[in-house]
């Protein structure tokens, strides 16, 4: 059955962004003064076997590598999508076809991309792109509003040790607790990798 997870970088304080600076404009600024919360995809000696370039620890390689193959399609939103530059064409995965929620005209779509106008309907067409594989979603709006919706199985958060003190938190506001149990937890260097399932 498909699984429907986020996997994303987040300080300990839990940002998944920072601050712009002064002046800077919102699209495209992407992650803002918080560069450091992806230092750990490039300074391991373990080249990843799904994404060209990056090179991580061992243990950051495995859990990397293992959720990248799990991957048969990505939701993003439209803030995502705008600050990574409409990801080239493609997605934030190598062979992943990407679905972008948004209810305004989303520029630039290629064939290799979707616009959905909800996150119900953007997981309910990644479903069925993903055949055997799962869904991956990205953006923090975007999770938050698919956890509201109760589409959410997983949670993986690449905690970075850093306090950010500001940008753009992972979760918005939730109407009720959302309870969570921990599946795994793998320190690495610059990074602790803890999976959590959502209770239901």
């Amino acid at each position: 059955m498909t699984r429907v997870f986020s996997a994303l970088s987040v300080s300990v304080d839990g940002y998944i962004s920072g601050r712009r600076q002064e002046g800077a404009d919102e699209v495209g600024s992407g992650l803002g003064d918080a560069g450091a919360l992806f230092d750990w995809y490039f300074t391991g000696d373990t080249p990843s076997k799904v994404f060209d370039g990056f090179r991580l620890s061992e243990p950051s390689a495995r859990v990397f590598d293992s959720l990248a193959a799990r991957v048969g399609a990505t939701v993003v939103g439209h803030a995502t999508y705008d600050h990574s530059s409409h990801f080239g064409g493609s997605g934030p995965h190598p062979t992943a076809p990407l679905f972008v929620v948004s209810h305004q005209p989303v520029p630039e779509l290629s064939e290799a991309q979707t616009q959905a106008t909800s996150v119900e309907e953007a997981v309910k067409g990644a479903r069925a792109a993903a055949g055997d594989k799962d869904v991956a979603l990205m953006g923090g709006v975007l999770v938050t509003e698919a956890i509201k919706a109760g589409l959410v199985d997983e949670l993986v958060l690449h905690q970075v040790p850093i306090l950010l003190g500001g940008g753009r938190s992972f979760f918005g506001e939730l109407p009720e607790h959302v309870r969570l149990r921990l599946a795994e937890t793998v320190p690495a260097p610059g990074v602790t990798h803890l999976h959590y399932e959502i209770i239901r």
